[in-house]
């Protein structure tokens, strides 16, 4: 058995993905990793022939795969515990758009992908210069050169509901983990989730984000709530480093990116599925929030 492989970026795939189907079919596989800008391309076939045709055609390498190649990849699968969060009297299940659009900003952020990416994505050498900071990363954590959410990163989440951003940021590798509501029964919902998940290092509370004395260091705020309450709330949360924030809708954006503006906080990336927007933020050190809000105020 032959593997044709090509790591290909989205531009590529959008232009060459149909052509591949009709050479390939069933047989073609699209990889896609969170956080990893190219995907692979995948086809394999008995026929080394046929492989280099389209290797010819669309670049990419071909490997030949050992004779037991199917027992040593089954023998490899490793069941994983099933995560679920049942839908329930809580918001949040991961259907609604909001939800869903706070969960991929949130796996970004967790892997350096988040506001210091985008603060860096405008020109090339920055991207280069960020993926060199990505790897290095990675190698450099037992030496604290970088952060990571192994070592130290601290979340709050605003409005759990059914816990499920508090517990995907435990699954991210977040270690301290504050998620808070007023619905007692959001809370009891999201406990009992944490529970069924294995997950005991979230710290639930039942509380009015309002009146909440939030904690002096927090890394990143996931907030799952109505632009109304983000705005009055937003000098609390301009103590985080990163911002993730939900629930607004579409004929809302221009107040609340004006407020974050205002606050000193810098908008990074913005989401939109269907009425709906997800925003990913960043606070800026106090020295330049009053530049900040003085520009905010002349648009």
């Amino acid at each position: 058995m032959f593997v044709w492989r090509k790591r290909a970026g989205a531009g590529w795939l959008a232009a060459n993905e149909a052509t591949l189907r009709e050479v390939a079919g069933q047989r073609l596989a699209i990889i896609s990793k969170p956080a990893h800008r190219n995907a692979i391309a995948e086809i394999a076939s008995p026929n080394c022939s046929e492989l280099e045709r389209i290797r010819r055609r669309f670049g990419g390498v071909i490997e030949k795969l050992p004779r037991n190649w199917l027992r040593k990849f089954l023998r490899g699968q490793k069941p994983k515990p099933l995560k679920i969060v049942p839908a329930s009297r809580a918001f949040g299940t991961g259907e609604h758009v909001t939800t869903a659009m706070s969960l991929r900003l949130l796996e970004k952020t967790t892997r350096f992908w988040g506001a210091q990416a985008a603060s860096l994505h405008s020109s090339a050498a920055c991207r280069r210069r960020l993926s060199k900071q990505v790897s290095a990363s990675s190698r450099n954590r037992q030496a604290g050169s970088l952060r990571s959410p192994e070592a130290e990163w601290a979340l709050l989440d605003l409005g759990t509901g059914s816990g499920i951003l508090a517990l995907a940021a435990a699954h991210f590798g977040v270690k301290r983990i504050i998620a808070i509501d007023n619905d007692p029964i959001a809370i009891a919902t999201a406990m009992e989730n944490a529970r069924r998940n294995k997950i005991d290092r979230v710290d639930f509370k039942i509380a009015d984000v309002r009146r909440w004395n939030f904690p002096k260091r927090v890394d990143i705020i996931t907030a799952n709530l109505f632009s109304e309450l983000l705005i009055k709330i937003l000098p609390k949360l301009k103590r985080a480093r990163w911002l993730i924030l939900s629930g607004v809708l579409r004929e809302q954006e221009s107040k609340v990116t004006r407020a974050l503006k205002q606050n000193g906080i810098v908008v990074t990336e913005i989401r939109r599925r269907g009425k709906w927007i997800a925003i990913l933020a960043q606070s800026l050190p106090e020295s330049s929030r009053a530049q900040a809000r003085d520009l905010a105020n002349t648009r």
